[in-house]
C-alpha cells in the first residue's frame, strides 16, 4: 500500500473519533474567537454543530459566514507533539430554518449521538443548527506529510506537500 492510500484510509475515518470540533471565528472587526462544539456529520462532509445564538463563535458566524474548522489528535495519544495529526477544514456556516425536515433530521442525529440533552435544547428557542460546508481542506498526519482534501465531497487526498 503506497503512503497515499495509507493517508487515504487514515482520512477517511479520522473524524469518527471525535465528538467535538474545534472552530476559529471572527467577528465583524476581524478579531478571532477560538472555541469548540460537538458535531454530527453527514455523508456529503458537512458539519453541523447545535449552538447558543447567546456564545460568541455562534454570534460571530452569524455577522462572517467563514469559518475553520479543526480535528486534532488528542497530546496524549501523538507520538510528537510537534506532528499531531490533525485534519482542518476551511467552510461556509449557515444557520438552519427551524422545524423543517431537514432540520428535524439533524436534530435526531443529535439526539442519537449525544442523548437526552438534546431534547433540552430543542427546546431553547436561542439554540441554532448550523450546517459548516467545507470549500477545502488539508490532513496532516506527520512530518512532510501534509495532503490537500479535494474532489466531490471532499473525498480524495492528494499530493503530498
Amino acid at each position: 500500500m503506497s503512503k497515499l492510500e495509507q493517508a487515504q484510509a487514515l482520512y477517511n475515518t479520522f473524524t469518527e473519533q471525535f465528538q467535538s470540533l474545534v472552530l476559529s471565528t471572527a467577528d465583524d472587526h476581524g478579531t478571532p474567537n477560538g472555541s469548540y462544539a460537538p458535531f454530527v456529520q453527514d455523508e456529503g462532509k458537512n458539519f453541523y454543530i447545535f449552538v447558543s445564538g447567546l456564545s460568541a463563535h455562534t454570534q460571530n458566524l452569524s455577522i462572517n459566514p467563514k469559518v475553520s474548522v479543526l480535528f486534532i489528535e488528542d497530546e496524549a495519544q501523538a507520538e510528537q507533539p510537534f506532528a499531531r495529526r490533525r485534519l482542518s477544514f476551511d467552510c461556509t456556516a449557515t444557520v438552519m430554518e427551524r422545524e423543517t425536515e431537514e432540520w428535524e433530521a439533524i436534530a435526531e442525529q443529535f439526539t442519537t449521538k449525544f442523548g437526552e440533552i438534546i431534547d433540552i435544547f430543542r427546546s431553547l428557542p436561542d439554540f441554532r443548527l448550523v450546517k459548516l460546508t467545507p470549500q477545502q481542506g488539508r490532513f496532516v498526519i506527520g512530518f512532510g506529510a501534509a495532503y490537500q482534501v479535494t474532489g466531490d465531497n471532499l473525498q480524495h487526498l492528494h499530493g503530498n506537500q
